[in-house]
């Protein structure tokens, strides 16, 4: 940067505030935090969320983001961690602080190098004032007319105890608040500044605010204004260095193409059955046959939380180009090995098309479908080998049926993804699937 900006305001900006609003000389202190530091628009990042300070990022010459309320946090968190040269300070009021506590919390257990300044005036100013997480407890709001029953939350003490960097609450009035801005932006790790102030148009006039008022809900929330922790004993995130671990890391599949791509257009496959019954560990295959073979893949799965009882479903698409939706409306074959499976995916098999492919146990309850259907004695044909091998036995009459992967990329899958003693029995499966899908 060749010359550093006099002001990192936008010139004759008209800051929307009410009257008397302490969000305005708030940003007023910030742009002198900026021109303290010498901060380079360029490398200077304001988010905000949805309440009157998000409003705020527009009148600055420097990047800004602007989303959901309370989510403030995780979009600094994202920006951080992808460009840590970045200073990213956050704008947020105490009604976004409550709904992303949550956030507040793992940023700060992190220590996350992002700076955090809450505008705090005690109410949801933008929606009529209702009370918030640090409406002092008696405070009068919309919501709280016979005053506040609970306690306010302790911004900087619940950042301090997670592990954050750096803390301090002060108020607008505060003289050195550009310094004290400055100070928590250039401070290593998480910073968090709890900033009181007046909302002009709900809050203040509901409780008689002024700053004697508000020094005294200091005293009786044992809430002391000043640096509450200054630490530098921890690495903050995005430089600290990974941990060091005992456990040897496994060396990562080699899914690099080696087999040719033998589908012309988007392919459609479902497989789905019972627990137990390796329908995802079946359609991982087939994914990565794919990709083995050039081609692209998706595979989306489904089951309930309960273990081993119940279906287990699984989506793979397979295309020679990108794949933009994941959706599957009608596929163009479906591996059926069971009646949880049946139930559970019935529609999609009621809706695919003639020239499509159902593969279904025999035994299974008739349904209807425009696809040709084979039935097939699957579970027959597995159990001399391994009972638990059915999906790969019918991965086998797929690829004999359709020819869209080849044996040898399945095959290559199966040895990527199983140990050396179960790889044998394995292959054996697949291929008495491919002679029994030969045979019809």
């Amino acid at each position: 940067m060749s010359e550093l900006p006099t002001s990192y305001m936008i010139p004759d900006a008209r800051i929307p505030f009410c009257p008397g609003c302490g969000h305005t000389t708030n940003l007023t202190h910030l742009d002198k935090a900026f021109q303290q530091m010498g901060a380079d628009p360029l490398k200077t990042v304001l988010v905000t969320d949805i309440g009157c300070v998000g409003l705020s990022d527009q009148y600055f010459n420097v990047h800004a983001f602007h989303g959901l309320h309370g989510r403030s946090v995780t979009y600094a968190t994202g920006i951080k961690l992808a460009n840590p040269e970045l200073d990213v300070i956050v704008l947020m009021g105490d009604g976004g602080c409550g709904i992303g506590g949550a956030h507040l919390i793992s940023a700060a257990r992190r220590n996350i190098d992002i700076t955090v300044m809450v505008f705090n005036n005690f109410n949801f100013g933008m929606t009529g004032g209702e009370h918030s997480v640090t409406t002092p407890t008696g405070g009068l709001t919309v919501t709280t007319s016979g005053g506040n029953q609970e306690f306010p939350l302790d911004i900087i003490g619940l950042a301090g105890l997670c592990g954050g960097a750096f803390g301090a609450r002060t108020t607008t009035f505060d003289r050195e608040l550009p310094s004290l801005m400055a100070k928590a932006i250039r401070h290593p790790g998480f910073s968090i500044l709890d900033i009181w102030e007046f909302c002009t148009a709900y809050y203040s006039p509901r409780n008689d605010l002024d700053k004697k008022a508000m020094q005294d809900i200091s005293d009786a929330h044992h809430l002391p204004m000043g640096i509450g922790f200054e630490r530098k004993d921890r690495l903050p995130l995005p430089v600290r260095q990974t941990p060091v671990s005992t456990k040897k890391e496994k060396n990562p599949i080699d899914l690099s193409p080696r087999f040719p791509c033998l589908v012309s257009r988007q392919t459609e496959v479902l497989v789905t059955g019972g627990a137990g019954q390796k329908i995802r560990s079946t359609a991982s295959i087939l994914s990565q046959a794919a990709i083995l073979s050039g081609a692209e893949a998706t595979q989306k799965d489904d089951y309930p939380i309960t273990v081993k009882t119940g279906y287990s479903s699984a989506e793979v698409i397979i295309s020679p180009s990108s794949i933009w939706y994941t959706g599957m409306t009608a596929p163009d074959a479906a591996i059926v090995l069971s009646v949880d499976g049946l139930k559970k995916d019935l529609k999609l098999i009621q809706a695919m098309k003639p020239g499509s492919l159902v593969i279904a146990e025999t035994g299974l309850p008739d349904f209807q479908t425009g696809a040709t259907v084979l039935r097939l004695p699957l579970e027959a044909t597995a159990k001399p080998i391994d009972r638990n091998s059915l999906g790969l036995v019918a991965a086998g009459v797929l690829a004999a049926k359709t020819g869209w992967l080849s044996e040898e990329a399945i095959e290559t899958a199966i040895a990527l993804n199983q140990k050396a003693a179960w790889l044998e029995t394995s292959l054996k499966a697949f291929r008495a699937g491919i002679s029994l899908g030969k045979t019809v």
